[in-house]
């Protein structure tokens, strides 16, 4: 069933049209991602549909029993917005239901359980039998289930007091908890780090809801798109499959468009010495014919991608390139402090690709800045070496004057750059290596997007020849052509290099060596890149586990009881509140539903049935009702725990 139609959609940019005449649609459970150059309108197109901006013309059709549910790139929020508040904002009937049973349930809490209003029991008692009538306590938990699984816990907190990882992981739980069918997700895994979006990633892969986003994310789009539109040229074209399946068609197709530009070549050169001979020679020759090879000439040339790939001549580092010894730093945090760095010492060698991998608010870029000179340390010393020429690339780089042109605001910092090969390269032929050509070179930095003036910022870094790179979420706003055009040059880099980065493929392939900052503030070091990590990481926790559970039957067997048992796997118990005991109350129903479901849709796939297409509904409804189950025991055994 299709659940969005765009028709004939036109939107115009800074000075021609970003897209012209696009149509297509979304049918249920299509995982679709946008992706093209920064620049060509993919944020545009999707808060078009999403009725953020009008279209300058054609129609946007939704579904009316879908409903629409839109994460912008940087979403928007009141600062003095508890998170509850911002969570909650919806027009959801059943979500508004839900937002008043959890705030009776948070007054019951602070009035106290032995001696609550008759007020306040009342209105839980109609909000409870609400949730009854409508079905709403699977919804609930699917929602508590989100937001925990997000980190979010204290949903009191001020929305002016997170971090920005922090406030993308709320804005992100706005979407996925509302009642709607489908999602326009604008870059969903910016500020996230790489342990959530590992989460996001399962999690859009098996939701029924339909997804339509855009994301530079390479392993992201490989594992949960089943097609891939890209904008190029004002329209867009379909590429059904994941992203590895449009990287193989794409390559077919340009091989194909190479070919037939050669073809016409070819033909062109034979026509125009026909042309050449005079009105003579074409006085026998049908008009048909000349019509055809004028619109040959004449035809569009569309310029073919050069690549942003360069080699420059890079500063030589002496024997000292940059020391730091027992460095510590804290921030103060509601209550106290936390420190964020303990006692960490290093001495960097030449043709280091290090990554720094740790959770949101770990201390990442707080690291970077200390190692940069820009933010001091509680404690320890940091020395550079003479030679040693930093390149810092910010994860917000600020821009003085955005009434500057492009060109001037890379010739201030240099006019020529010498490349490997001992020619110079001038600021205006390098800004055409990173694709700004022609006019936009002259065009001043407020009219480009944001993705384009990140490039900018980085072409200006890279003018500057440094020979020790700091990269602080590079990836952020570029996209997929430019990210594998760094890539390439980071291969190549022959100096040191230090990187903040939330992409796994980014990290995979330019670091082999990483900093892992551990919640007590101490770093550890790890050898290989960030999936062989995570991979490792993801085995150790499950032996632990494992361990875990051998340890309690042992000390179960030893005291000869099954509460023995209990207790020496549990710690002690917390007592439910009495939202849990509620929600205890309900949930082994819920999972016996489920239980029923799931082997209601199982006797249905394994039916003999031929209809490939129902098969396909099935086994997608069966995988959607798996996840629900798994949450559903995880959170039961979570409550039992209690007392």
């Amino acid at each position: 069933m299709n659940l969005l139609s765009v028709s004939k959609l036109t939107r115009m940019g800074r000075e021609a049209p970003l897209f012209v005449d696009v149509t297509f649609g979304l049918d249920e459970g299509e995982k679709a991602a946008l992706i093209g150059r920064n620049g060509s309108g993919k944020s545009t197109l999707l808060r078009c549909i999403a009725g953020v901006i009008p279209p300058d013309s054609g129609s946007i059709v939704v579904n009316k029993e879908a409903g629409v549910s839109f994460l912008p790139q940087n979403p928007e929020f009141e600062p003095g917005d508890t998170i509850r508040a911002h969570i909650y904002k919806s027009d959801s009937p059943k979500l508004k239901i839900i937002r008043e049973y959890e705030d009776a349930c948070e007054l019951l809490s602070r009035a106290g359980q032995t001696s609550p209003s008759e007020r306040v029991r009342r209105e839980l008692e109609r909000l409870t039998h609400e949730m009854d009538s409508k079905d709403l306590w699977n919804y609930e938990n699917s929602i508590r289930s989100i937001l925990t699984t997000l980190g979010i816990t204290n949903l009191e907190l001020k929305m002016g007091t997170l971090s920005g990882g922090m406030a993308k992981k709320v804005s992100l739980a706005q979407v996925l908890i509302e009642d709607t069918k489908v999602l326009l997700l604008d870059e969903p895994t910016n500020h996230l780090d790489i342990t959530t979006i590992a989460w996001l990633e399962k999690h859009l892969r098996t939701t029924p809801r339909s997804v339509l986003m855009v994301t530079h994310d390479r392993y992201f789009l490989d594992s949960i798109c089943t097609s891939i539109r890209e904008i190029d040229r004002k329209t867009v074209t379909l590429y059904e499959g994941n992203f590895s399946k449009y990287l193989e068609k794409k390559a077919i197709a340009e091989e194909i468009a190479a070919n037939t530009d050669a073809r016409i070549e070819s033909v062109l050169r034979t026509e125009r010495e026909w042309l050449l001979r005079g009105p003579q020679a074409r006085g026998t020759k049908a008009k048909a014919r000349i019509d055809s090879i004028h619109r040959m000439i004449n035809r569009e040339k569309f310029a073919q991608d050069k690549g942003f790939a360069f080699e420059v001549t890079g500063r030589r580092l002496g024997g000292k390139i940059l020391e730091v010894e027992g460095i510590s730093k804290a921030w103060p945090v509601p209550g106290g402090t936390k420190t964020v760095i303990r006692d960490f010492s290093y001495q960097f060698k030449k043709g280091e690709r290090i990554g720094v991998f740790g959770d949101n608010g770990s201390g990442k870029t707080t690291l970077l800045n200390i190692l940069m000179g820009e933010v001091e340390a509680d404690g320890g010393r940091r020395s550079a070496g003479d030679n040693t020429v930093f390149g810092y690339y910010r994860q917000n780089p600020e821009f003085p004057d955005l009434n500057m042109t492009v060109l001037e605001y890379i010739k201030e910092k240099a006019e020529v750059i010498t490349r490997s090969d001992g020619t110079e390269l001038t600021a205006s032929k390098m800004l055409e290596q990173f694709g700004f050509e022609g006019r936009v070179q002259y065009s001043p930095l407020l009219s480009l997007s944001g993705g384009e003036r990140k490039r900018v910022y980085l072409v200006r870094l890279l003018m500057s020849n440094p020979n020790f790179l700091v990269l602080d979420e590079p990836t952020n706003d570029f996209d997929i052509y430019t990210m594998s055009v760094l890539e390439s040059f980071l291969e190549g880099f022959g100096g040191c290099l230090l990187v903040v980065s939330h992409d796994r493929y980014f990290m995979d392939r330019v670091v082999d060596t990483l900093f892992i900052l551990e919640d007590d503030g101490s770093i550890s070091g790890f050898v290989g890149t960030c999936s062989e990590y995570l991979v490792v990481r993801e085995t150790e926790r499950q032996s632990a586990e494992e361990e875990a559970k051998e340890a309690a039957a042992k000390n179960a067997s030893k005291a000869g009881t099954e509460e023995a048992a209990k207790n020496a796997a549990q710690p002690k118990k917390k007592k439910r509140s009495f939202r849990e005991a509620q929600e205890y109350a309900e949930i082994e129903n819920v999972i016996e539903k489920l239980e029923e479901r799931k082997t209601e849709l199982e006797n249905k796939l394994s039916s003999g049935s031929s209809d490939h297409r129902l098969l396909a509904e099935i086994s997608e409804q069966l995988t959607a009702t798996g996840t629900e189950l798994e949450e559903m025991i995880l959170r039961w055994e979570y409550l039992s725990s209690l007392e």
